[in-house]
Formats: structure tokens, sequence, C-alpha cells
């Protein structure tokens, strides 16, 4: 079973017909929107830190593993925010390496609301190492190069729109799509029939927070969807507009208490799942405490229910941040998003 993962991940990557999303995945996107929508920045009104580790399918060898770090804060010019972000991932022989600047101007919308329109600019490491797999077919020209490597300037751009009890966001981290194939042994094109490109993901967001018994109890519900090629249809190669990746969504719905503890559940699959081309991904429950003194601590737990359930024990991320007021450096009680 191990063997078969190593061999799907690996053709993730390297199959026209095969591509998933190939943006990391996180159950608890909330805690580091910056990753997926530049417009973020500054939207806490206060300097925000934090940092997030993902295991998903725990107990398979070379099952993905994600770290990432994200910081964000207005400047005194309040209409202006700026952040950084880095994602470290790992899925089976392959390591991707990213980090961003982040800047975003909010526009005020009415008395409460605001538009933020952000952007984005940094660089992706990507490398692997073929000689951890064990092929079946020797010879194959995709794994010629044992240790292929490319690091990739890009750039993202975002909208975000936002008020206390709602937002609504779009964003696409990666405005650059790579073909992958220019880099064989001798540093000319590989001549093959699949091969690897780096495609555009969008990330929509959307919540509200519903006051259940004033500010002691709100409710929350939430959204984000992430599509791979919404206009791969107007790519001139007609080899990318072919690809495998459905239309994900999670649905969330969680609770803070005393603006304090939130604890939510939520629902991972994909549109395509109810046309029965695509199956439910996983149900998935979580928590985050905020402490008196700013930090915020958290985990997350996805039960699966595809396949990978029999030898997969879930996947898991754990939190942590720090929340501070950036005017009067005193600290304040968490924002709803």
């Amino acid at each position: 079973m191990r063997k078969i993962i190593t061999i799907a991940i690996c053709a993730c990557f390297l199959s026209t017909g095969l591509f998933a999303q190939q943006d990391a995945m996180f159950t608890k996107y909330m805690f580091n929107s910056l990753v997926y929508n530049p417009a973020y920045a500054g939207a806490k009104d206060h300097m925000s830190i934090g940092v997030l580790h993902r295991t998903q399918w725990w107990g398979i060898d070379g099952a993905p593993t994600t770290q990432t770090v994200t910081a964000h804060t207005p400047l005194r010019n309040e209409r202006v925010g700026v952040g950084f972000n880095a994602t470290n991932d790992v899925i089976g022989p392959t390591h991707t390496i990213q980090a961003n600047l982040s800047y975003a101007y909010r526009i005020p919308v009415g008395d409460k609301s605001k538009l933020a329109i952000g952007i984005q600019g940094g660089v992706i490491s990507w490398r692997a190492d073929w000689n951890k797999l064990s092929l079946e077919e020797q010879g194959d020209a995709a794994y010629d190069e044992t240790e292929p490597s490319f690091i990739l300037p890009n750039f993202g751009g975002g909208i975000y729109f936002y008020n206390k009890k709602f937002y609504m966001g779009l964003g696409v981290p990666h405005l650059l799509e790579y073909d992958l194939r220019d880099k064989g042994l001798d540093g000319g094109e590989i001549q093959t029939a699949v091969w690897a490109k780096q495609y555009r993901h969008y990330f929509f967001s959307t919540g509200v927070a519903i006051p259940i018994k004033g500010d002691m109890i709100i409710f929350k519900p939430s959204i984000l969807i992430k599509n791979v090629g919404l206009l791969q249809g107007l790519a001139k190669d007609e080899v990318y507009q072919n690809f495998g990746a459905p239309t994900e969504f999670d649905i969330d719905l969680s609770f803070l208490f005393y603006e304090a503890l939130w604890v939510g559940a939520s629902f991972r699959s994909a549109i395509e799942a109810f046309d029965d081309t695509s199956s439910f991904d996983s149900v998935d429950l979580w928590a985050s405490y905020y402490l008196a003194n700013g930090f915020r601590i958290g985990a997350a737990y996805d039960y699966t229910l595809t396949k990978l359930q029999g030898p997969a024990q879930g996947s898991f991320e754990v939190m942590l941040g720090y929340e501070f007021n950036y005017k009067s450096k005193q600290l304040v009680t968490p924002r709803y998003f």
C-alpha cells in the first residue's frame, strides 16, 4: 500500500491526466488566510503572527507534511497592510519551499466595512530525489534526472471585503504557470509525452459571524472553495486543458465562546462528488483557545472518508499564534475573522 501511495503522489506531478491540487491543503485555513489571499494582510487591525503544522494521512510513508509561518500587520497609515508567509511542503520524494511578501491597500466602504486589494511576490523552490522511489519500469525519461530542482519567481493577487460580521475574498497566490519539462540531464527539454506543470489555483472564501448571546457566544459558518484550472480552457496548449483536479470545498461550522474558546467541525469534499466523479474526503474536528497573554493555541483532526481510511490514521494540525495591538501595544480580544 505504501508503494502505491508513493507512486500515486509522483504521478500527480508527472502526469497530464492525474493532476491534483498542488498548493498545500489546511483544515484551519482561517488561521493562515494570508497563504491563500495577500489582500488579508493587516485585516485584523493589529499585528498577528502564526505557525501551523499539518501531517496528512498519518501512518503512510511519503504522505504530505506541511508547515507555514505567517505574519502581517497594518502600518501607521491604516489603509496599508503588509505581510510575510512561508510554506514548507514535503510529499514523498518531493520538497517545496516558498516565501512571499504581501501588500494590501484597504479602502473604507461605508462606516464599518473595508475592501482590500492585495498583491504578493516571492519565490518557489522545488526539488525531488527520485532515488527514493522503487520504479516498476526502469529507463523512464521522466526520471532520468535523479535530483531535479527549480527556483521559480512568482506573484499573486487577491481581494478581500470584510467587516465585523462578514467577509468574502478571492485569492490567486500564484498567477504564473510554469512548464517544468525543460531540464533534462543535458539541460535540454525532456522528450516525453507526460510532464509536470505548475497550475494556477483559485481560493474563494466567505463567512459570517452571528451573535447567539451577545459577544459571549458567536456562531460562525464559513466556506472555502479551491479550484484549479478555472480558465484552463483558454490555454494555447491543448495538453494544459486536460487536468484532473476537482473543485474542492470546505464547509465549517464553529462557535466562539467568551472570545476565548473556539470549537468547530467541518466537512471537506468536491463539487464533482455529487455526480459520482469524485468522493467525500473527510470530516474534521478542531479547537482553538486564546490565552490571556495574547497567545493562541489550537489543534485539528481529520477523519478520512476515502479508501485511505484503512492504512491512514487520519490527518492532524497543530497551531500556535500571537495577537497584539499595534497602536497601544496592549493585548486585544480576537477578531471574528
